[in-house]
């Protein structure tokens, strides 16, 4: 008996048939000389379009969100790919923006973000690992200025700098502990000023903010020029334009700057592009082509990293306010697999049906529709159906969403692409039709920053209190002095757990949030406040995605998902 093997994401993508994206760009009313061409499937978009554009009405926008993640997957991407091709298949132009996927997490553990099954942009080989370049453009402007502080330390030190108050790493695009902490200008003075430094992930740093928060190449390189790279010796603040390195940066991320345009596996309109992550940045696509696409397309679908605790309030709070952006509508997606665990089921009893606990996982849920109802946005819910759902499962989570007065709909975009979320699309059109959006923040820049934190720990995560260590409580003492208070603030936390132990599954209440650390993003423009053991640069776990990996002899990818 011959044991037919399911199709894999790798395997579906490869099999599809892609347009030119000259064709994907026609839909959208362009012309070739609108674009910069990446090969026959991949472009940016023109510096000429990007201001052509501005005047026009904007589209609709719609925010993909949900609960907080765990190990059994929710597909927030695939959701987000396949409620753009829905809503084509019902006649309204829609664009996907996604994030790039960062080679970090391909190689490690979490996979790539090109979505799923039937719900995928294409190329997903080239998306999944160099596309266009632009992360190697990040990883090189963000270097550069790490070079230029050291050569500038080696040639005399006329900035005065603190070698023991430097706060601007190396990063790479990559997991590597190894690298987390390391000893550099060792060998003699020929080699540099011996000192500790460190690396971040590429995505993790304040380039890559920097990258996805501009609206125009001058508005870029400004936001390098006020990085601060270290501190003085009178402890006053040293950044990029001092060390005369902002101009070369800004260079090196011209090209990377532009949009890039792909295709979902039914030919939507896809701009994938920038890639913060969301527990140590904003976790957006980039505010120029969320802009962009919103002037082309009459329905735009973007995504939030992590669950609407992390993404979502950083969404509102930062990257709508720095772009003037309002969210037609919250898509929150939530799986009865997720919402076991959430209710206490372990992850290799998921294929078990458990009716009790996914209701009791629905607290949960509860708290992400209220936060949204919150900031003043209306919420579908859209139930992502894995193969183990059983009926039950699924009938406890829609009769709840029901009973509650809550839009929901059942998602099946991953086995069937769009013509799986028309459903979903539907209850989209109607609560985007339904004009009861009205975009409001929980808080105001000029509230204090202890205000600013504690008022997202409680309204945002169900906290009941917040602590500062005396660290945090003397960063924040500084960021005032040096008037950058009145910034947003970009919560780092766990994205498993409302509170910050990502030991916590499922709904919290009434529990204390510690900020142990306050480090100013000048130039991205927010205050980051680091709760508990966040870190910037991951590790691989024990079996890395990249065993899996490698060409066949025609030069395939395999074993990429």
């Amino acid at each position: 008996m011959t044991t037919i093997k399911p199709l894999t994401d790798l395997t579906i993508a490869q099999q599809a048939e892609m347009l030119p994206i000259k064709q994907i760009a026609e839909k959208l009313g362009l012309k070739e000389d609108d674009l910069d061409l990446y090969g026959k499937y991949k472009a940016k978009l023109s510096f000429d379009l990007l201001d052509d554009v501005k005047t026009r009405t904007d589209g609709k926008l719609v925010l993909v969100t949900a609960i907080n993640p765990t190990p059994a997957g929710e597909g927030k991407s695939t959701v987000t790919v396949g409620l753009g091709q829905a809503l084509n298949r019902l006649d309204k132009q829609a664009i996907v923006c996604l994030r790039e996927p960062s080679l970090g997490p391909t190689m490690g553990l979490k996979g790539g973000a090109a979505g799923g099954g039937f719900s995928q942009v294409l190329p997903m080989e080239d998306i999944n690992l160099h596309f266009t370049g632009d992360m190697h453009a990040i990883t090189a402007a963000h270097n550069t200025i790490s070079a230029m502080l050291d050569n500038h330390l080696h040639q005399g030190n006329d900035l005065g700098i603190d070698v023991r108050n430097i706060v601007w790493k190396r990063v790479l695009d990559l997991n590597d502990r190894a690298l987390r902490n390391v000893t550099i200008g060792l060998g003699g003075p020929v080699h540099g000023v011996p000192r500790e430094d460190g690396f971040d992930i590429t995505v993790a740093s304040e380039i890559m903010a920097i990258l996805c928060l501009a609206d125009s190449l001058s508005d870029l390189e400004a936001r390098i020029k006020r990085i601060v790279v270290a501190y003085d010796r009178d402890n006053e603040p040293v950044t990029a334009e001092q060390l005369g390195a902002a101009g070369a940066a800004t260079l090196l991320l011209k090209e990377a700057f532009k949009p890039n345009l792909v295709q979902t596996l039914e030919q939507t309109p896809a701009l994938v592009h920038g890639g913060p992550f969301a527990n140590i940045a904003h976790g957006c696509n980039s505010l120029i082509a969320t802009k962009t696409a919103l002037k082309l397309g009459e329905y735009v679908v973007t995504e939030a990293g992590f669950g609407a605790d992390l993404g979502a309030e950083k969404f509102c709070h930062i990257k709508s306010r720095i772009g003037e952006l309002s969210p037609d509508a919250v898509v929150l997606v939530a799986t009865v697999r997720a919402l076991k665990m959430h209710g206490g089921v372990a992850k290799d009893a998921l294929h078990v049906e458990h009716v009790e606990a996914v209701k009791r996982g629905l607290q949960l849920l509860a708290k992400h529709v209220e936060t949204m109802a919150k900031l003043g946005l209306p919420v579908v819910v859209a139930l992502n159906r894995f193969n183990s759902d059983t009926e039950e499962e699924l009938a406890a989570v829609l009769d709840w969403c029901r009973s509650q007065q809550i839009r929901v709909a059942l998602s099946e975009v991953w086995a069937h692409g769009g013509q799986g979320g028309e459903a979903l699309a539907e209850a989209v059109i109607a609560a985007v039709e339904s004009n009861e959006a009205a975009l409001t923040p929980l808080y105001e820049l000029t509230a204090s920053i202890e205000d600013k934190i504690t008022t997202i720990a409680r309204e945002v995560y169900g906290a009941s209190d917040v602590t500062f260590t005396a660290k945090a409580r003397k960063q924040m003492a500084h960021i005032q002095a040096n008037g950058w208070a009145d910034l947003p603030i970009c919560m780092a936390k766990t994205p498993f757990s409302l509170s910050d132990d990502p030991t916590k599954v499922g709904y919290q209440a009434g529990f204390t949030v510690t900020v142990r650390e306050l480090k100013p993003s000048v130039g991205a423009g927010f205050l980051v406040a680091l709760t508990g053991n966040v870190l910037t640069m991951p590790g691989l776990p024990k079996q890395p995605a990249a065993l899996n990996m490698g060409i066949d002899a025609t030069g395939n990818a395999i074993g990429l998902f």
